[in-house]
């Protein structure tokens, strides 16, 4: 099925001067798709800051590199993507998500990175309510695929979030995050360099099939029921185990490439588009052309058509381009005969499939017949709309004025599916495989591991966004996006270096949808500037609508990237023993829209907490300051549940066993001027801090003289128990009520 409208059509004709190939059709179909040319969305996501100095390699290729500093004089840079694989995994859940892993790691690999660590941000609907059994074999599904592929391929799971909302129902958000390690001077790019007509064009990897046939156009159409078979042939095959090996080979490949006077050859990942796609981009790229032999590409049938060969999106697959001769002898040797490909699994191997030529035009043979000949240009600059943008609805409203009963409401809010343990999704992962893994997922804010072996050089990594403050204002949810994530490296003692987005939305010819997605733009930029982070990659995933026109809540989600000088200096949130200072940095807000405490005593109305970027800027260097010289133990983001839930977990550790209590004051003694129940629950960013008892006072008078909101607001105890002014918990109770939730789910 193509997805391209008449106009499109009429406007393929016109540039061809002449009527397309199927081939060609093709083609288009899905190089115009929004999920590849980013049609609705490009001339908006030039507000984002993009560079910075900390960016070693910026937005444009298959991955961005964020410097991360140097050890024993070499400058290394930490490869991040950001990809999403929302419908796929709505239609065959285990194998969609699975496959998401797999191409974002393949991003990674072929910018030269090493993969250290993957994340996985998740969005399902209502799976965790009886009565809803699609929507939990969605949930169960998906996380079985992330696990099973990152745990098959060796790469540690570094973190993620999960929220169940009703706007998911129909369709889920599963986006991903994959890291990588790359010596500055040793990164491949996504395109040929100067010179390289005559090169040839290798391809590695699965043998073609008919598996994700039109993928592309798919992603970009909302979802339809009466279509769900159907859509399942656009959908790819999976093979983390013949992933493995690729990536060894990889590994294996490059360094000898180099050796042979190689420095810059094209690496691309088979992606949207296919064959087709990733070879015209790799060397339009670099303003040269190609010629392609459709009967050179290793098939699994022998009579697959050639729009198939062409644009199929077979996984496990990538694009080399180097010079003839013993570099592309010493590709097909180690992928055919050294590693063995054709034994791995049936079909693959390396072969030849074409060459780069200095004129940009992209020609396609078929069984001795031309299928494509068009300027290279024309494919791969895609199309540009301008959309109508209309307001975008703003739900807020006065806040209400809640009474509530603390010894009632906290252990709700402790099990609300927003707020509850991971531990049941997360122990499905591999956190620990590769040795290299400080905080692991679960145990802090942000994932920290140290890649470089004898260094202590750690990378920190957060990926946040939150649907129920989508659903009000578009915009601000963003910013808040940015804050929390940002504030998560912080926690755990990282400098953040730049970020990463994905941005999940609805239907784009709908202006009030639009709107949303351009109004979270504006958001990303501005918080962005103000802590001055940089985007290095990202994706925009729009048309998350069911057929019957149900749009997911708008969901900007943010990865943050963060330098650990040294791993020495981190903690993970659980309070490290009695007797010290618990501290809040950052001001209690009235505002309840969107938080966990408003759902839980099914209050209506609210407003979104404002966050002050320049703000969280200096309370992150605050916090990060206090890693450094040692005076903060530990430390938690104030996010889901607000502050009572915060140092709850803090209380109880990543596996409510920690033990370590705490004995609060009254909330009228540090928030004055805010309701009760808002001080103990509103969701507004900030940090609570175990320092040590000796240095509290010292630390806090100063953050306050610096013009920040701190103050200390209780103790930790040897008793394991939690008080908040007057009203005692028992530790046990509160960890049964955390813990239990996601159990039955993820049995």
């Amino acid at each position: 099925m193509l997805a391209l409208s008449s106009s499109e059509l009429d406007r393929i004709s016109e540039l061809l001067g002449r009527e397309p190939s199927l081939v060609e059709l093709y083609a288009f179909d899905a190089g115009w798709s929004e999920h590849c040319s980013y049609k609705s969305s490009r001339a908006h996501l030039r507000k984002l800051p993009v560079e910075g100095a900390t960016v070693l390699l910026g937005v444009g290729e298959d991955a961005g590199i964020l410097d991360l500093g140097e050890a024993d004089g070499v400058r290394y840079g930490v490869v991040v993507a950001h990809e999403s694989h929302n419908h796929p995994s709505q239609v065959v859940p285990f194998e969609g998500a699975a496959t998401g892993i797999g191409g974002i790691v393949r991003d990674v690999l072929c910018m030269g990175g090493t993969l250290i660590g993957l994340l996985d941000p998740l969005r399902f609907g209502r799976a965790d309510l009886a009565g809803h059994a699609h929507q939990r074999y969605v949930a169960q599904s998906v996380v079985d695929g992330v696990g099973g592929y990152g745990n098959a391929i060796g790469v540690p799971n570094l973190g993620g979030d999960v929220y169940w909302d009703e706007s998911f129902d129909d369709n889920c958000l599963v986006n991903v995050v994959a890291l990588g390690l790359v010596r500055a001077d040793q990164v491949v790019h996504s395109r040929v360099p100067a010179g390289a007509d005559g090169w040839n064009l290798v391809l590695v990897g699965k043998a073609t099939d008919a598996s994700g046939f039109g993928g592309a156009a798919f992603s970009s159409l909302a979802l339809d029921e009466e279509q769900a078979e159907a859509n399942k042939g656009a959908v790819q095959v999976p093979d983390p185990f013949l992933k493995s090996v690729l990536m060894r080979a990889t590994y294996r490949a490059l360094p000898l490439l180099r050796a042979l006077g190689v420095r810059e050859p094209g690496f691309k990942d088979l992606g949207a588009g296919g064959v087709l796609g990733c070879s015209s981009e790799l060397v339009a790229a670099g303003g040269m052309g190609a010629e392609i032999d459709l009967d050179a590409v290793h098939v699994s049938a022998a009579d697959l058509p050639a729009e198939v060969i062409a644009v199929g999106e077979t996984q496990e697959r990538m694009l080399w381009a180097v010079p003839p001769g013993e570099p592309t002898e010493l590709l097909l040797r180690i992928y055919n005969e050294e590693f063995g490909l054709p034994h791995v699994s049936r079909g693959a191997r390396a072969s030849v499939i074409g060459r780069v030529r200095s004129e940009p035009r992209y020609t396609m043979l078929h069984r001795g017949t031309v299928v494509v000949d068009v300027p290279v240009q024309v494919l791969t600059s895609g199309i540009r709309y301008e959309r109508e943008v209309g307001g975008a609805p703003h739900r807020e409203s006065e806040d209400p004025r809640l009474c509530v009963d603390l010894a009632a409401v906290l252990p709700l809010v402790l099990a609300h599916r927003d707020v509850c343990s991971r531990e049941p999704l997360i122990r499905r992962y591999d956190r620990m495989v590769r040795g290299t893994t400080v905080i692991p997922a679960g145990h802090g804010d942000a994932g920290v591991i140290a890649p470089i072996p004898g260094s202590a050089l750690g990378v920190a990594v957060s990926v946040d966004g939150n649907p129920r403050y989508g659903k009000l204002n578009a915009r601000v949810a963003a910013e808040l996006a940015v804050c929390e994530s940002a504030r998560n490296v912080a926690a755990v003692g990282g400098e953040p270096i730049g970020l990463t987005d994905c941005l999940n939305f609805g239907n784009p010819t709908k202006p009030a949808q639009m709107g949303e997605l351009v109004e979270a733009i504006e958001g990303l930029g501005a918080a962005a500037r103000a802590l001055g982070l940089p985007y290095v990659s990202g994706n925009v995933s729009l048309y998350n609508e069911s057929s019957a026109g149900s749009s997911v809540a708008p969901s900007p989600i943010i990865a943050c990237i963060g330098r650990v000088a040294d791993i020495s200096c981190t903690a993970g949130f659980a309070f490290k023993r009695p007797g010290s200072a618990v501290v809040l940095l950052g001001a209690r807000s009235a505002a309840l829209g969107g938080s966990v405490v408003a759902e839980v005593v099914h209050a209506a109305g609210g407003s979104l907490p404002r966050p002050s970027p320049e703000v969280v800027r200096t309370e992150i260097e605050a916090v990060r300051r206090g890693f450094a010289d040692g005076s903060i133990l530990s430390a938690h983001d104030i996010s889901d549940g607000g502050l009572l839930a915060c140092v709850a977990e803090m209380a109880m550790g990543p596996n409510g066993e920690n033990g370590v209590g705490a004995r609060l004051s009254s909330a009228g003694d540090f928030a004055p001027s805010v309701p009760e129940s808002a001080a103990w629950f509103g969701e507004a960013g900030g940090f609570v801090l175990e320092l040590s008892a000796a240095a509290a006072e010292g630390v806090v008078g100063r953050w306050r003289g610096e013009g920040l909101d701190a103050v200390r607001i209780g103790s930790t105890v040897a008793e394991p128990i939690l008080s908040a002014g007057a009203v005692t918990f028992a530790l046990a109770e509160l960890s049964k009520a955390w813990l239990t939730p996601l159990r039955d789910l993820y049995a």
